[in-house]
């Protein structure tokens, strides 16, 4: 047989409350950890008394009762593990689990049994139900009537408040039935009541939750704040933890007090009680006990009389009280040398305490994370500056915790303590890049190799040269453009075998003077094709070489298939993510092989594109002239039809025509604006020349002149 037995999702009554956690039992005895504070009941072997196995809401309870008094609940079995737990009980206890079934027959007439701290209501043998004593907050008798008032339970939506038991009167003299009742009850009761005077007061301390100053009494079991507006009683078995911390200006500490369930004022609950003391404010206290009674209770942890600094006061009789350690910051130092990290969390600054068993935020509001309820951290990109960066907690339960504004100082002292804690850091291996620069860091959350990420970037390359290769192509073709006299060459080779034979070189100097700013406007007109270039520019050409893969690509094309026979059923996604994976633990000699081959397949790579660059570019060119060549024999065919029906009047005025031909005019005065009146001009000397018998010798002398 097996020395322990562990069952998760256990649920143990607590005060009316099911919590939920683990349960373990060994021979030493039965452990319970409750999964939301962390608090651990101990149930020593020695100290079982009975066991009782009974079916419940939730399936199957187990029942336990030590020797002195106290009950155990504990529900969420099920029926199959009777066997199993009968024979652990029997083997390591020496106790028989028995099998006791609850009442249901609806009756209110039975008979009250008072065992340890439980009140059981029975009819015949068969309880109805139990009501556990400590959840009594207050008992009032009257007439034949006993009234039980209980805690409010928090954590529920729906509390059960009080409950009346009549009592019959009986015959026997000088035995109140209802007194006796409420006796019993008061003796196990949690009734707090400020009976007798108490052991110590501390005035006046300043208090940050809930906000105010108190005068702290001490009494024997419970705690006392008293203020200017609100009471509060505080027993000292709903006090989880305590907590010494030092302030980052190492002037003044807190003192923190764990509470569950808390203390609550209307609809707050405040979880942490937090006191905030000077160092060096001192005080001298003497407890209101005699020594004798100081020495039998604490057992030397108290004096009568002591003095010294107020917060180690407050610390030290608290500690004596609850019967609790306490947590003090570990190792931890940051930049600044402090035990702490100034952050903010939500709207308020505060400080982040590193613990050796968890983090602690103080101060508002308060939050304490243990370091076994963590799933992961997380190290985050700042959200308004670059100087700063977030720190991530997510718990197992899935709520997140976010503080922000970290200097950017802290982070390596942050990431070595996290990492030496052995917690999930969810971005792990960034530290380097950290320290190089903080950009490369918070642009990356994630470990694992993004194959997406890689295949994006490779696109991106591509996409980057192919423009670049066409900008250099149609960069030429812009320039040109821009140019007037090359742009308007056709044009001149017209005027000059079109020249008009009427016009003088004065005529054309005030021609061209006056056709300046048409000249312009043309230029502007001829602009505007050119914004449909992008719309004819070609795509991506199927015969150029493709770019390389990268080494880890080529590796992945290697290795796909046997990941997939290795993981049956895989799906694309997590096909990445193990190839990922992977990759990245891969050992550097064997990422050399699949980098060299990356390597040759690059320099084949640019080769194969000069090869392709210089072949395409010819062909452009050729392209080019060849388009010139046909729009300039266009021209010339144009050219020579115009030039048939003026053969005599250009013999006649052949000698003017070429004196102007010869007279030098600019390119860029050349325009069709000019083309088109030299043509107008010719054909209207041509109508004249018809019109009037041709000139005499004479004539053509002096015109010669």
């Amino acid at each position: 047989m097996a020395d322990t037995l562990e069952f998760n999702e256990i649920y143990q009554e607590v005060k009316g409350s099911m919590n939920d956690g683990r349960l373990r039992l060994s021979r030493q005895g039965v452990i319970f950890k409750n999964s939301k504070t962390g608090k651990v009941d101990n149930i020593q072997a020695s100290e079982l008394a009975e066991g009782v196995w009974r079916r419940v809401a939730l399936g199957h309870g187990l029942k336990l009762l030590t020797k002195n008094g106290h009950v155990y609940k504990y529900d969420g079995f099920r029926e199959s593990e009777f066997d199993k737990l009968s024979d652990f009980f029997r083997a390591h206890y020496c106790l028989e689990l028995a099998e006791k079934d609850l009442c249901v027959k609806g009756w209110n007439w039975g008979t009250v049994r008072f065992g340890g701290q439980l009140l059981s209501f029975d009819i015949g043998e068969q309880p109805v139900f139990e009501i556990p004593l400590s959840n009594v907050s207050q008992c009032t008798t009257g007439k034949n009537e006993v009234t039980l008032e209980f805690h409010q339970n928090d954590d529920a939506e729906v509390s059960l408040m009080e409950v009346r038991f009549y009592v019959p009167p009986t015959q026997e003299d000088g035995v109140d039935p209802v007194e006796a009742f409420a006796q019993n009850v008061l003796s196990k009761a949690d009734v707090i009541q400020a009976t007798g005077d108490a052991i110590c007061i501390f005035r006046e301390l300043q208090c940050l939750t809930p906000r105010g100053r108190y005068d702290i009494r001490i009494y024997p079991t419970f705690l006392h704040l008293h203020g200017k507006t609100f009471d509060y009683k505080i027993p000292y078995t709903t006090v989880l933890r305590l907590f010494l911390l030092p302030h980052k200006d190492q002037r003044q500490m807190f003192f923190v007090i764990s509470l569950d369930p808390p203390i609550k004022q209307g609809q707050t609950r405040y979880h942490f009680l937090i006191l905030l003391f000077s160092k060096d404010e001192d005080i001298s206290l003497t407890l209101n006990m005699n020594e004798e009674e100081v020495e039998k209770r604490f057992e030397g942890r108290l004096t009568k009389n002591m003095s010294g600094s107020l917060y180690e006061m407050v610390s030290r009789v608290m500690k004596a009280l609850v019967n609790r350690k306490i947590t003090v910051p570990g190792n931890f130092q940051g930049h600044s040398g402090a035990q702490c990290i100034t952050c903010s969390y939500k709207a308020s600054s505060g400080l982040l305490y590193p613990l050796e068993r968890g983090f602690i935020y103080v101060h508002k509001p308060p939050v304490h994370i243990r370091f076994d309820e963590i799933s992961f951290v997380n190290f985050a990109r700042g959200t308004t500056t670059t100087r700063s960066f977030d720190f991530e907690i997510e718990t197992k339960q899935g709520t997140q915790y976010t503080f922000s504004s970290i200097e950017r100082e802290e982070y390596g002292k942050l990431f070595d303590f996290v990492n030496a804690k052995k917690l999930n850091i969810k971005n792990r291996g960034l530290k380097e890049g950290m320290k190089q620069s903080y950009d490369e860091y918070a642009d990356s959350d994630e470990d694992q190799h993004d194959a997406y990420l890689e295949r994006m970037k490779e696109e991106g390359k591509i996409r980057e040269e192919n423009a670049n290769d066409s900008s250099d192509g149609s960069g030429e073709e812009t320039d040109s453009s821009f140019n007037p006299g090359e742009e308007d060459d056709d044009v001149a080779e017209e005027f000059d075998s079109n020249a008009s034979a009427s016009s003088s070189s004065g005529d054309g100097d005030s021609d061209r003077e006056d056709k300046k700013p048409a000249k312009k406007a043309k230029i502007v007109k001829d602009r505007k094709p050119r914004k449909k270039q992008p719309e004819s520019k070609k795509g991506k050409d199927p015969n150029a070489p493709k770019r390389p893969m990268s080494a880890y690509m080529l590796w992945l094309n290697a290795s796909r298939e046997k990941i997939k026979s290795d993981h049956p059923g895989i799906s694309i996604t997590d096909l990445s993510k193990k190839a990922g994976e992977l990759w990245k633990a891969m050992s550097k000699e064997k990422k050399e092989e699949w980098d060299r081959k990356a390597e040759d397949a690059r320099r084949d790579y640019e080769k194969a594109m000069k090869e392709y660059s210089v072949g395409s570019k010819a062909d452009s060119h050729r392209g080019e002239r060849s388009k010139k060549k046909k729009k300039k024999q266009e021209k010339q065919v144009k050219g020579k039809g115009d030039k048939k029906g003026t053969t005599s009047k250009s013999s006649s005025s052949k000698s003017p025509a070429k004196g102007m031909s010869d007279s030098f005019k600019s390119k860029e005065f050349v325009s069709s604006d000019e083309s088109s009146s030299a043509e107008s001009k010719k054909e209207d000397s041509e109508d004249e020349g018809a019109a009037s018998p041709p000139p005499s010798s004479e004539d053509s002398a002096s015109g010669s002149d």
